[in-house]
Order: structure tokens, then C-alpha cells, then sequence
């Protein structure tokens, strides 16, 4: 590590300061001239560092008071021109990564939400400026966009945009990667540097994270009864489903899909006469059971609405809930104990953990107002820090392998402490954004088992199509959400030849490299593999996937909606197998080095030895 220089070490005072005076100038190799801006710092002084580590550059920003006082807002910003950039990642991106133009590009990001990593990258998959920060807890807010004056990419990283309590002391530090390798090497390098420097220590990952599960969500909705989940599950265990997700609706007899009775946590007895009864039956199936918790909420009809009054963040008239402040003791034991219960009375195997991103409020923070009431723990970021902690030491208590799963847009390092289990956001029936969230979570949040949305399609819908669907999540864990005694065999035979196949080659499909391509095309092709054997998917008719090196076994995957699939090869194979959609062996194509158009059924693959 070497460190090129301390830029400014200066006290500002708030009055007689000119507009001039407020900018700081911090020249960095990645990013041009960096400015640290403050309008008003008060007694706060401010020190930089710019240190080199690997060709990365690292600049940390250090603020100090000697009397505690509001931490000042501030920025850091920069502007470069648009050479030879073309795209924008962040782990939440969809459709193309397109740039937007300044004006239109603001983001935010804290703990709950997303993470403070933008990526631009051009057409070649080839990293030009990747823009990281290790507050992974407050509030940053984020412009990253082009400016049309001069055609330039520019940057902006806000900090204290919601006022907190009274300190002494902030540190935050941003990483510059400007180094011409392949565009998810340095995204991925980056947000292990986040973790590492924001001091945030992943979840422990079971094994059974990394297994197939069945989620009663996208067939039943709420209306989920003790009977038809015990006939679903008996369909998934014989296929090879491991884990059962039930959410909601398991709690209320409501169908209105609101949140107006999330908050007494009692099992339905209309829908679940003898709960305990049930999930014992369900686990001697070999099925794993998990239920849902919308945590944050406390419905407008539960018992405990009334109990929480003036504890909440905010109120949602749309969803008829409100959202509980964790900044109160009992309000975060309250949810502890509910948890644990529930662990222990039913004998349950994991949690789904959802809306933790709606611990937030925008506008004035209600505390401030209130001088803090009874609150224990001064700003919301830590408060949740402290929830979410108490939750997952709670829990692996009771079961050390305990399964908790969160989902996006609440990803990146610091949920990472509390979870095992990172699920795309809902995209039902839409497998192209299923790929692209899954290689988003793979790429932002490394270590942790990534799962694809819920994964359903028509019952009419033909096997081929359907065996799309299932390849496009096969990069991560597949979680299915089909009717499984109302779709034909032949849908049942191909769940049950894939599941095989993800489970023999999960080593290679989630725990191996991961190289996505083209994130602008919505991920065309992903390779990934380890020393025994690699796996391309290609997922977009007419796109070459060039086959990697080695001399290792290469099992090519067709979701390409055609019968063939353009392979360049480095030499010719050996040896050339291939297999229709249900993993029945069919004529193998002969292959030569270079380009090859060779022909695969659709939703079937080739094996290169």
C-alpha cells in the first residue's frame, strides 16, 4: 500500500467564509479532480487521505469536532469526459444500464436499500470507473449521470442529507477503480472492499441456502391453507425440493392482499387447524419449513396497533399499516421474542423477512422533534443495525443452520451480516429480469446464496418455454411457485430432470467464478465453473458465447428460444454429447475450432469434454 499524499487538513468556520472557500480539491487518477464541498461546516473540521491499494485509488474523508454537534452535509463530486463509456451499473439496474443524463440520475442508498457501488463499464464489457463508498448504513444520496454540457460523466456523493444526533466524530472512504479489466472483476472486487472497510462480517451460509424450495407466493397468494400446502409439498419433495416457503396470508383470514393484519403474528385456525401438527408433517416430507414476516408493519386491525402508538416511523394509508421506529427497546424486542417464539413453538427451520427497506422516512427525522422520547439508540441506520442483529443471534441460538432470507432492494454489505439467503425482487413471469437480478446479486453481494425470484409460468405453456424460464434463473438458487398438481407431466418431468442438474453442478453454478456478459443486453450469456468444469448459458438467439479454455468439461445451456446455439470453441472437443430438455440423450452435433453454429434442442444442452 502506498500512500500518495495527505491533501487538506483545515478547520472551517461557518461565517465569513466565501463560496470559494467551501470547495476543497482532491486530484485523483481515476476520477480527475475530485471536490469536497460543505456549505455549512461549523466547528467541524474535515481531513483527507488518498492512498493507492492494488491500482484502486482510496479517498477517506475524516470529520471531527471537539463539542458534539449535527454532523454537516457535505459532498464529494467529480466530472470526466464521456471517452469510451457507454453504460451505468448499480445492483438494482435493469433493462439496459443506460446513463441518464444528470438532471434525471439521483439515487439513494443506505442500509435497507440498495448500495453506494455505480459501475460505468462500455459495449465491450470492459470496467472504465467503478465509484464505491463503505457508508453502507446512513443515508448517501447519489447522482450518477452525464452532463450534456461538454458531453461528461459526472458524479456526486452526498452525505447527512437527514439530519442526526449530535456527535463528535464521521469517517467515510471511497473507492476510485479505473483499471482496464473485465467489468464485473472490478464490481466484485469493489463490494469486497465495502464490506471489509465498512467492518461488516457476512452471515454464515448453510448448506441448505443452496438448496431448491418450493414458495406457496405467486399460486396461493393468502389464501394458503394447512391441506393444499401439505399436497404441494408431497409434489415438490418427490421432485427434489428441499425448503417451503409460506407467505403470506397465513396469519389472517383476510384476502385483500394489504398488510391491515400483519402485526399479532397468530396462525390463522380457519386456514391452519393444528399448525404445529402441519409443519411436523412437512418436515417428515424432508421439507424445511420457513414462514413469512412482513417485519416493519403493524396492521390498522391487529391487537397491537393500539400498543405501539407514537412508536412508529410513519403511517401507509395505502397499505393500512404503520411502521415501527426500531430506535425503542421494546419495540425491537417485540419483534425478537415474536421470532424466536415462533422458532421454538413450531419448530420452524427459517424466516422470510420482508420490507426491511421500509425502516426509513423522508423529510425530517420525528425524533429530532421529540428530543429523542425514550429512544435508546439516536439514528435508524443503527437502530435496524441493532434489530436485525439481535434477530440473527436470536435465531442461530436456537438453530445454528437457521435459513433467513431477505430480498432485493434491501442488498450489499451491511444485510449481508443478517442473512443467508438474497432473493430477487418480484418479477412473476419474467425470466429475462430474473437473470438480470441474479447476476446483479451475484456480482453486489459475493459469498452469500443468491435465489431467483419465484419462478411460474401457464400451464398451457410449452415444455420448452418453460424449461427458459427454469435456465434463465439457474445461476441461482431456483425458487418454484407453480401449481405443481395442476401442470402436465411432462412440466413435473423437466422440474425434475433441471433440479437434478442444478444440484449435481451447484458447486459450479453458485459457489465457483461468475462471469455475466453484456449487462446492457440483459445478460446474454453467463459463464461460470470452478476447477472441474464450466457452464456457459446462452440466453439470446444468433449471440457467439465464446467457450473458455482448459481442457475441462464445458456444459453449454440453451435458452436461446431456437434449436441451435453459435459457439466459438479454442480447439476442437474430444468428445461431443448432447441432450434434449428432459436430459435424454440426442444426436451430438460435430464440432470444429472456432465458429460453430451447432445444433441443441431448446432448453437442452451439450456437453464439451
Amino acid at each position: 500500500m502506498k500512500r500518495i499524499s495527505i491533501i487538506l487538513l483545515a478547520l472551517w468556520a461557518a461565517s465569513g467564509l466565501s463560496a470559494a472557500g467551501k470547495d476543497r480539491i482532491i486530484s485523483t487518477r481515476a476520477a480527475g479532480n475530485v471536490t469536497l464541498h460543505c456549505d455549512a461546516p461549523g466547528t467541524w473540521s474535515f481531513l483527507t487521505d488518498l492512498q493507492d491499494r492494488d491500482g484502486k485509488e482510496i479517498l477517506t474523508v475524516s470529520l471531527q469536532t471537539e463539542t458534539p454537534a449535527i454532523p454537516p452535509q457535505f459532498s464529494l463530486s467529480f466530472s470526466v469526459p464521456q471517452q469510451d463509456i457507454h453504460h451505468l451499473w448499480t445492483v438494482n439496474g435493469s433493462a439496459r444500464f443506460a446513463i441518464q443524463p444528470d438532471w434525471a440520475a439521483g439515487a439513494r442508498t443506505n442500509l435497507a436499500v440498495g448500495m453506494p457501488l455505480y459501475a460505468f463499464f462500455n459495449d465491450n464489457s470492459t470496467n472504465r470507473l467503478v465509484v464505491a463508498c463503505d457508508e453502507v448504513f446512513r443515508d448517501v444520496q447519489a447522482v450518477m449521470g452525464l452532463r450534456e454540457e461538454g458531453c461528461r460523466i459526472v458524479g456526486k456523493l452526498t452525505f447527512f442529507t437527514v439530519k442526526e444526533a449530535p456527535a463528535s466524530r464521521y469517517r467515510v472512504s471511497i473507492c476510485l477503480d479505473s483499471r482496464d479489466v473485465f467489468w464485473s472483476e472490478s464490481i466484485r472486487e469493489a463490494a469486497l472492499w465495502m464490506g471489509e472497510s465498512a467492518g461488516c462480517t457476512p452471515c454464515r451460509v448453510p448448506d441448505a441456502a443452496y438448496e431448491p424450495l418450493y414458495s406457496s407466493w405467486y399460486q396461493f397468494h393468502q389464501q394458503v391453507e394447512q391441506q393444499a400446502i401439505e399436497e404441494e409439498c408431497r409434489q415438490a419433495a418427490g421432485l427434489g425440493m428441499k425448503t417451503l416457503i409460506v407467505d403470506d396470508g397465513w396469519q389472517t383470514d383476510d384476502n385483500n392482499r394489504g398488510y391491515a393484519f400483519c402485526g399479532d403474528w397468530k396462525v390463522s385456525r380457519n386456514r391452519f387447524p393444528d399448525f404445529p401438527a402441519h409443519v411436523k408433517r412437512v418436515r417428515e416430507m424432508g421439507i424445511r419449513y420457513m414462514l413469512w414476516y412482513s417485519v416493519p408493519f403493524i396492521g390498522e386491525e391487529s391487537d397491537n396497533f393500539e400498543r405501539f402508538q407514537g412508536k412508529y416511523l410513519y403511517h401507509n394509508a395505502g397499505l393500512r399499516a404503520s411502521v415501527l421506529d426500531p430506535r425503542f427497546p421494546d419495540v425491537r424486542k417485540f419483534l425478537i421474542d415474536t421470532y424466536v417464539q415462533a422458532a421454538k413453538e413450531w419448530g420452524l427451520d427459517g424466516f422470510k423477512l420482508d420490507f426491511i427497506d421500509s425502516f426509513t422516512w423522508f423529510g425530517d427525522d420525528p425524533a429530532l422533534r421529540e428530543g429523542f422520547g425514550s429512544r435508546d439508540i439516536r439514528t435508524v441506520p443503527a437502530a435496524v443495525d441493532a434489530l436485525m442483529t439481535g434477530i440473527r443471534d436470536a435465531l442461530q441460538a436456537i438453530r445454528p443452520d437457521m435459513l433467513i432470507e431477505f430480498r432485493q432492494s434491501y442488498v450489499g454489505p451491511a444485510i449481508a451480516r443478517y442473512g443467508n439467503m438474497f432473493r430477487v425482487g418480484d418479477c412473476p413471469g419474467d425470466h429475462q429480469q430474473n437473470r438480470i437480478g441474479i447476476c446483479n446479486l451475484r456480482l453486489g453481494a459475493p459469498g452469500v446464496a443468491v435465489h431467483a425470484d419465484m419462478i411460474e409460468w401457464n400451464p398451457e405453456e410449452s415444455p420448452e418455454q418453460a424449461a427458459r424460464t427454469i435456465l434463465s434463473a439457474m445461476f441461482g438458487v431456483i425458487q418454484y411457485s407453480v401449481m405443481l398438481r395442476e401442470i402436465p407431466q411432462a412440466h413435473r418431468d423437466l422440474i425434475r430432470h433441471w433440479l437434478n442438474f442444478s444440484q449435481q453442478h451447484k458447486e459450479a453454478l453458485l459457489k465457483g467464478y461468475f462471469k455475466p456478459y453484456h449487462p446492457e443486453a440483459g445478460y446474454p450469456v453467463i459463464e461460470a465453473g470452478n476447477a472441474e468444469e464450466a457452464i456457459l448459458g446462452i440466453y439470446q438467439d444468433n449471440v457467439m458465447a465464446r467457450v473458455p479454455e482448459g481442457g475441462k468439461p464445458v456444459y453449454v445451456l440453451n435458452a436461446s428460444g431456437s434449436d441451435h446455439v453459435l459457439l466459438n470453441l479454442p480447439a476442437r472437443p474430444g468428445k461431443v454429447e448432447a441432450y434434449d430438455l428432459y436430459g435424454r440423450p440426442v444426436k451430438a452435433p460435430r464440432l470444429a475450432k472456432g465458429l460453430n453454429e451447432a445444433a441443441v434442442p431448446c432448453g437442452g444442452y451439450l456437453v464439451l469434454r
